[in-house]
């Protein structure tokens, strides 16, 4: 199917923006570390399940030594440090500036798959990459605009934004090399492959988590929150569109496409948000956040045409 990497990556960013909303309340509720940890244990009990219905085996099969090497690299690049990161940054500077930083995802993958696998993109493909990057910015920074925000950013805030920028789209292409080295087995169907993969990205996740969680808290929030109704059932929503199906898909479309194509339109996901939080938390939508959207989909439409 044609451009099937860019429209899975489209899909990707709307599971995203799931993701974003219930992982508001569930991490305000349990604790960012406490809902991570759940959300790796949570990821792999599904990736069991769905293996087991798929192969007839709990374990996935088709992964060499060098696959599993690099997709427990990436787990910890993509999940324990970038996302250690991401949340750091959401309490200094907030989650809107987070979000502006978090567009620098698709340079840091386009950068990191130029050098790491020689991935070329075409010059309309940098355009529409630029264009969408823009967009984006000028939608996410015309957001909110009834909190009052200081400019004048802490470094270490601005520090964890941009890391967490950087490990996201390292992660992805880390992921890329690591499903080039998978074995074809008449058990695993191409589409599997990335589901096999996210599920060692998720255990070197689960370890990261938990180590971070027992140094810092230990392991009495983590009992607490099992005990939590509705926080269970926050991470439970989060980890299905985030960790399992989101991750699991955006694994699928570097399959497809450029990691650089499919980093930007994942990073579509401020924009997709507008509306949600505007239903749900009564959000003002500004004519930067319009005018954002549409340059955002004017970058999208010239992938198409790249």
């Amino acid at each position: 199917m044609a451009y099937s990497g860019e429209l899975i990556s489209i899909g990707v960013a709307f599971s995203w923006t799931a993701t974003a909303l219930l992982s508001e309340f569930g991490s305000k509720r349990l604790g960012n570390l406490t809902l991570n940890v759940l959300r790796m244990a949570l990821a792999l009990l599904f990736s069991l399940v769905l293996f087991g219905v798929v192969t007839g085996s709990l374990l996935p099969p088709g992964a060499s030594v060098e696959a599993a090497g690099w997709m427990l690299l990436s787990g910890i690049v993509g999940y324990v440090i970038g996302d250690y990161c991401l949340f750091q940054c959401y309490i200094i500077i907030g989650s809107r500036f987070g979000q502006l930083f978090m567009t620098l995802a698709p340079l840091s993958a386009a950068l990191t798959a130029w050098v790491a696998l020689g991935q070329q993109m075409s010059p309309m493909s940098v355009v529409a990459m630029f264009v969408t990057l823009f967009g984006i910015g000028i939608s996410v920074l015309g957001r909110g605009e009834h909190h009052k925000v200081s400019l004048k950013l802490p470094l270490n805030g601005v520090l964890f934004a941009i890391g967490a920028a950087v490990c996201q789209g390292v992660g992805l292409v880390l992921s890329k090399i690591g499903m080039d080295h998978y074995e074809a087995t008449a058990s695993m169907p191409e589409w599997l492959v990335p589901f096999s993969a996210n599920f060692y990205r998720c255990i070197a996740g689960i370890i990261g988590f938990g180590l971070l969680l027992y140094f810092r808290d230990g392991f009495a929030p983590l009992r607490e929150a099992m005990h939590d109704r509705k926080g269970l059932t926050a991470a439970t929503a989060t980890t299905i569109f985030g960790p399992f199906v989101g991750v699991g898909f955006s694994l699928m479309a570097v399959q497809y496409t450029a990691a650089g194509i499919a980093s930007t339109l994942m990073a579509m996901t401020p924009i997709i948000i507008l509306l949600p939080s505007y239903w749900l938390f009564h959000e003002k939508i500004t004519w930067r956040a319009v005018v954002g959207a549409i340059i955002s989909v004017v970058g999208v439409s010239l992938f198409f045409l790249a």
